[in-house]
């Protein structure tokens, strides 16, 4: 088993700013991982974790996958645990716990073989080099790691993970503080040179919901979560807020992801709490038109639990723009073409209505495989479905 070797050196930059460079060879873990089949779809699934630690994926909105799909990252509760990543190659799980703590905040970056997060209030770009043994039963992996503090917040506490622009430019992230007035605000930060603005603050704490995410297309759109209109959006060359659907009152609107062509999914529906129904929706957010890619349902008699395995609570889209996923309360995933919006059952019950993690089911680079949280081998696990491939061929042009 690896142990951590840190050597921490000190670069100043034009005098202004102060980045830490750290080495260090990360603790590879063995793996644990298992494979099964679904017994109701076929689809394989993939559990990357299996201990009886609580691991779970990143939000479903943030990028799991590093750019060349060689690791998978993920968050546990175990020991040497925070942000953790799972080595394709070998199912092997990486810690990079240093002596200065866990990180946390995490999303992969969209290019290269490295992602972003916080160590404290450090923000930081995570490279990896991953060698793998010729013969990994006789011998760990190795992991090198350099980290680059791209900047050192000031005294806030973030509310939201790290969130990249589409160009890869800048990174978006909600934070409250004393800095702040202790009022919730949006921060975003330069890559390359890590300079730092507050985008907006609200003087109405509650205006805010977290759930800060930049647009998948439009380098200087970003929106967030907010009341009470809950969809909202900033172009940061402007700084305004506007709420490009409004929904009814009582209407539910949530879980709002972007996906491809300046387009929103949330979940959502008419009927109010606690039996609401919850369509998968699409927004186009120059026009705000909205159509319906997942069907949900209500119906009057139905209880909380009939209704809820029949409406949806998170949706993401591949992007590649060719599906779309969706979880529900029960722990099922339902896949959605992109064209003709038609459903295919992915994997069901991994989840126990009224208990557990939510599934947060988010998409690989390739449009081939989906993250979600499992509850389905007792304790709280990160699983793996890949789509079959027949439905891939079946797909229209």
């Amino acid at each position: 088993m690896n142990t951590h070797a840190v050597l921490f050196g000190i670069m100043v930059v034009s005098g202004l700013a102060a980045f830490a460079e750290g080495s260090y060879e990360a603790l590879v873990l063995p793996a644990e991982h298992r494979i099964l089949t679904d017994p109701q779809t076929g689809a394989e699934l993939t559990f990357l974790t299996t201990a009886e630690s609580t691991d779970t994926n990143l939000y479903f909105h943030d990028r799991s996958w590093l750019s060349d799909g060689s690791m998978i990252l993920f968050v546990s509760n175990r020991e040497h645990g925070g942000v953790m990543g799972y080595i394709a190659a070998t199912g092997e799980l990486v810690s990079f716990t240093t002596a200065d703590g866990a990180l946390g905040g995490a999303t992969a970056a969209l290019t290269g073989r490295r992602f972003y997060a916080m160590r404290g209030n450090h923000v930081l770009e995570v490279s990896v080099e991953i060698t793998v043994p010729d013969n990994p039963s006789a011998k760990p992996s190795e992991v090198a790691v350099t980290e680059r503090m791209i900047c050192q917040l000031p005294s806030v506490v973030p509310n939201t993970a790290l969130n990249e622009s589409c160009d890869g430019k800048r990174l978006s992230l909600g934070v409250r503080g004393a800095d702040t007035g202790d009022k919730p605000a949006i921060l975003i930060i330069e890559v390359e040179s890590g300079a730092s603005r507050e985008l907006y603050r609200f003087d109405d704490p509650n205006a805010y919901q977290v759930h800060v995410q930049w647009s998948r297309t439009a380098p200087h759109v970003l929106s967030y979560a907010g009341a009470p209109q809950r969809l909202m959006l900033i172009d940061i060359r402007e700084g305004i807020p506007r709420n490009p659907y409004k929904a009814w009152p009582d209407e539910l609107v949530t879980h709002e992801s972007w996906w491809v062509k300046d387009q929103m999914l949330f979940c959502g529906g008419v009927h109010p709490k606690p039996t609401e129904d919850a369509h998968v929706k699409l927004l186009d957010t120059h026009t705000g038109e909205v159509r319906i890619i997942g069907e949900g349902a209500w119906w009057p008699e139905g209880s909380d639990a009939e209704i809820a395995k029949h409406n949806w609570w998170h949706a993401s889209g591949s992007e590649d723009g060719r599906w779309v996923a969706a979880d529900n309360w029960h722990g099922d995933i339902m896949v959605f073409e992109g064209k003709t919006s038609r459903p295919r059952l992915l994997t069901a019950g991994h989840r126990t209505y009224g208990t557990g993690e939510h599934p947060h089911v988010g998409w690989d680079r390739a449009g081939r495989q989906v993250i979600f949280t499992s509850h389905m081998l007792g304790s709280p696990d990160v699983c793996v479905a890949t789509l079959p491939e027949a439905w891939q061929q079946a797909l229209p042009e």
